[in-house]
């Protein structure tokens, strides 16, 4: 029981990226699935969660407008898309799972987590 993130990378200011968050062994159904960062020096924070009873995203007011969730339940993966990157958005960014749970930005009600991907946005 596992989940992958991947789609990390380089890239420059202004510039997109899309993460994958895939379930390895479990299913997406009933669930929470969110995707938090940790920046160097600063606290893990969420950034965007869907619950894949209703679809419903919920988004951070750092990154308003430019990221979009979505979940494919085909496939078990949950995707970030992300536009107009800025430097304040390099971190390590995890994905984490929680079954029968709604959305929310508290990490310990997460128990399944990714083992992160880098994003770094640099000219």
């Amino acid at each position: 029981v596992q989940l992958v993130e991947s789609g990390g990378g380089l890239v420059q200011p202004g510039g997109s990226l899309r993460l994958s968050c895939a379930a390895s062994g479990f299913t997406f159904d009933n669930s929470a699935i969110a995707w938090f960062r940790r920046a160097p020096g600063k606290e893990r924070e969420g950034v965007s969660c869907i619950s894949t009873d209703d679809g419903r995203p919920h988004y951070a007011n750092s990154v308003w407008g430019r990221v979009t969730i979505s979940s494919d339940t085909d496939s078990n993966t949950v995707y970030l898309q992300m536009n107009d990157l800025k430097p304040e958005d390099t971190a390590t960014y995890y994905c984490a799972f929680e079954r029968y749970s709604h959305c929310n930005w508290h990490e310990h009600l997460f128990h399944t987590w990714g083992q992160g991907t880098q994003v770094t946005v640099s000219s």
